[in-house]
């Protein structure tokens, strides 16, 4: 706490956020969907700074190796490019004050842009390795079967994504007329670039305004206007970020990534808006 600190808003986001659309199960709410996700800013010294101290050999060392002191024993490969850009922080602050117990005091590791299984809690070592760990949470977990049988692994970044928050799964459009579509957005990549938003399940989009600030790797909120007639609709956002990665439907992503999965599903949510306001979760084949 006596180095130089910086401060930064970033999201955390669990890889198995929207999980259990992938096979099918349509839950309620965007609670349910999409609710393991926050942002915050946290304060703490860069990672770099501290292996510098310690005389890091960042030739050898290509990876890090973080531990936690959780029941779970949890422990996580990151790779050194993360910690070389200056953005992996080792924290003990949160939205201006100490970390609470419940997200990691006294120190967490903060990998923007990663799944948050990697930002580990009640940290207390840090080792620099030639070779990834393949630890029980690497080499069982957080991993994604592929329709050739493949694992997918050390996949960690959190892709390209949004979802409309107003109106959505559980809530009622009380009358016609001028409503604002709202969401957030959000990118393991950088900053989001656009979303577009439909009422039509994604025949028709029109770009939605974003809100300011747009900060790399930190939740975006957007706004778009819409006036309802008391139609049936289908309400879907899509993002772009800086990359040029572009969320993709339901159907883009199971056609590479097949349908054995509960990890890493970045794929655009639909909301239909019954005739008589209801509100409720679809999904598009």
């Amino acid at each position: 706490m006596r180095l130089p600190s910086v401060s930064r808003m970033h999201f955390i986001e669990c890889g198995a956020n929207t999980g259990m659309e992938w096979g099918n199960v349509a839950v309620p709410t965007v609670q349910y969907t999409h609710g393991m996700l926050s942002c915050s800013e946290y304060t703490g010294v860069p990672l770099r700074v501290l292996l510098e101290m310690c005389g890091a050999d960042f030739k050898r060392g290509r990876f890090v190796l973080a531990e936690g002191a959780d029941g779970s024993g949890m422990t996580r490969t990151i790779a050194i490019e993360q910690v070389l850009n200056d953005e992996v922080l080792v924290a003990y602050g949160q939205n201006g004050e100490m970390l609470r117990p419940e997200n990691g005091y006294p120190l967490r590791l903060v990998v923007p842009g990663v799944q948050g299984v990697s930002w580990v809690k009640y940290l207390r070592r840090i080792e620099l390795g030639d070779l990834p760990w393949a630890t029980k949470d690497e080499a069982i977990h957080y991993i994604d079967l592929m329709p050739d049988g493949r694992h997918r692994q050390y996949t960690s970044v959190q892709e390209v994504k949004s979802v409309i928050t107003s109106p959505s799964g559980g809530q009622m459009v009380l009358e016609k007329g001028f409503h604002n579509i709202t969401g957030l957005a959000w990118s393991g990549r950088g900053k989001v670039r656009r979303v577009d938003v439909a009422v039509d399940g994604g025949r028709n989009w029109r770009p939605a305004r974003l809100q300011a600030p747009v900060l790399s790797k930190c939740l975006t909120r957007f706004q778009c206007n819409w006036a309802w007639h008391g139609e049936a609709a289908l309400l879907m956002s899509r993002a772009v970020d800086e990359t040029g990665h572009v969320q993709p439907t339901y159907a883009a992503l199971r056609q590479r990534r097949g349908t054995r999965s509960i990890y890493h599903n970045n794929a655009s949510q639909t909301w239909l808006v019954e005739p008589g306001g209801e509100v409720r979760n679809v999904q598009l084949s």
